[in-house]
């Protein structure tokens, strides 16, 4: 391919945002003008999974290509060895490749891995990233926490400390527009643009803070028999983002409407990035996706780290004319793992296959039948999913369960009722474990498998009799306890010891489950 004819690349990258929560595709609530106009004008794959639905581990597979059980990240944990990233191969192909925004790169931060340049801002306060050091130099030293307040207040929903000029999701955008200013025009671009948001703290800049009352979002999704559906990870997940000791309706409401605000904020950060490529942006290849999705009450259940749609499943909206086509949708599965040969083939690279495929071959109907599949952890906490048109295939180690559930029909639905023990799937079930433990064992992973059975652990203790075992505490960020030094600043008789941080509280679970690594 001549590299005159070669795109530009735009990755427009939210931070849990689920499947469901763009105007276009169906959301009756929410306001999306920017996605919205992504849909109108390019293609839509509506079932669209995280190869593992956690941060850093689906980041992982985004940038390598490769699949959790490969690269060893299956959750918020470093990948087991060195692999080259997209970014490499596009910048040794002779793109300018710039990064704006939260990579969540482990163990290294501050990581180029194939960046010519990053603006860092990452989802905690580090005293090392652009984002930090601007709004230091705004006057927002009094801001403990540059992404809203965690820990207990995790999920309460809050206001913004900052202008809305000055918040994470202006910054991302802006500093991509200055990038897209700067740029070197002799060589097409790569730009990753890469928001904190819709991933809590809830909360946004007044008066986005305020775009939607709780009793216009729409209440959870509380099936019956949805408890069914929970796994070992729901009830740890609930228990430690303070969400487990007792259900407030209004409050899910308000959260639901805070998390939607978020969205709205950094849609129109995103329309401000498309504005500004101009003439551009008809020669750039657009895509817009995340890194997994958010129950946001659903089934009882907050956060992510599980198979069922509202956590694993993710947008992915591709804009590139000629090549997608406008207003079209694509049911056929798809996941982060597809991102790499997609840009791959756009690029006119040629380099080792990955396990994905180009999206433009997928929507002009090739692979119509094809399994994509997700993990989050291994050994006894594993859990894992194959995803068809027609059904999504789970199986938790730590609750020795497997589940089966029909996803035909509508694209926008959610999950319904664990076909499992239904003696008239019996056959669909044992067809998709056995295609999950193949492409497993292909691959060498032998942690979940043995004679091409799922292994047998003991199951874990979280020591759930306790209803304050467990809380996460995150308020000691990692560049020295800023927190604690301004409790020591409070009259005497107000002082204390800040509370536990993350770091010790993650030890404290991962003996109480026995993990073993």
């Amino acid at each position: 391919m001549s590299k005159t004819k070669r795109p530009n690349i735009l990755l427009l990258f939210t931070d849990q945002q689920r499947f469901d929560t763009i105007a276009a595709l169906g959301n009756p609530f929410i306001k999306t003008p920017a996605m919205d106009r992504l849909v109108r004008e390019g293609t839509a794959f509506t079932r669209c999974y995280s190869p593992s639905p956690v941060c850093i581990s689906g980041r992982c597979s985004l940038v390598t290509g490769q699949p959790a059980h490969v690269t060893g990240s299956t959750d918020n944990v470093p990948p087991k060895k060195d692999f080259p990233s997209f970014m490499e191969h596009l910048q040794k192909a002779g793109y300018q490749t710039h990064g704006s925004g939260k990579m969540h790169f482990s163990p290294d931060l501050y990581k180029l891995w194939g960046f010519e340049a990053r603006d860092i801002q990452e989802e905690v306060v580090h005293k090392g990233s652009d984002y930090h050091k601007d709004m230091l130099a705004r006057g927002y030293d009094h801001v403990l926490e540059d992404g809203g307040m965690r820990s207990e207040y995790y999920y309460i929903p809050q206001p913004s400390q900052f202008k809305p000029e000055d918040h994470q999701s202006s910054w991302v955008a802006d500093r991509s527009i200055a990038f897209l200013k700067n740029r070197d025009t002799s060589r097409p671009f790569f730009l990753w643009s890469s928001w904190v948001k819709p991933h809590p703290p809830f909360e946004s800049p007044v008066p986005w803070s305020k775009l939607y009352r709780p009793e216009e979002v729409g209440d959870s999704f509380r099936p019956e028999g949805g408890e069914e559906l929970l796994t070992f990870w729901n009830r740890v997940q609930n228990r430690y983002k303070w969400r487990d000791n007792g259900r407030d309706e209004n409050l899910i409401r308000t959260i639901r409407a805070a998390y939607m605000a978020c969205i709205s904020f950094v849609d129109y950060n995103i329309s401000r990035v498309l504005e500004e490529l101009g003439d551009e942006l008809d020669n750039t290849l657009v895509i817009l996706t995340a890194d997994h999705g958010e129950m946001l009450g659903d089934y009882g259940s907050f956060g992510k780290r599980c198979m069922l749609d509202p956590a694993v499943r993710i947008p992915m909206l591709v804009r590139w004319p000629k090549n997608f086509a406008a207003g079209k949708t694509c049911e056929t599965p798809v996941s982060l793992l597809d991102i790499w040969p997609t840009l791959m083939a756009a690029a006119g690279v040629e380099e080792a296959p990955a396990p994905g495929a180009d999206l433009k071959r997928i929507a002009g109907g090739e692979q119509a039948g094809r399994a994509v599949l997700s993990q989050f952890q291994q050994k006894n906490l594993g859990l894992y999913m194959l995803a068809t048109r027609k059904w999504k295939y789970i199986y938790s180690a730590a609750d020795k369960t497997e589940f089966l559930i029909d996803v035909s029909g509508p694209a926008m639905k959610i999950d319904g009722r664990n076909g499992a023990g239904d003696p008239q799937y019996a056959g669909e079930l044992a067809a998709m474990r056995t295609q999950l433990i193949q492409q497993l064992e292909k691959d060498g992973y032998t942690d979940a498998t043995e004679n091409g059975q799922w292994k047998a652990y003991d199951v874990p203790d979280f020591g759930m009799s306790d209803p304050d075992f467990g809380l996460i505490y995150q308020d000691d960020p990692e560049d020295g306890g800023l927190l604690q030094k301004r409790i020591n600043e409070l009259p005497e008789g107000y002082r204390r010891k800040v509370y536990k941080t993350g770091s010790e509280s993650a030890v404290l679970i991962a003996n109480a489950i026995k993990l073993t690594r």
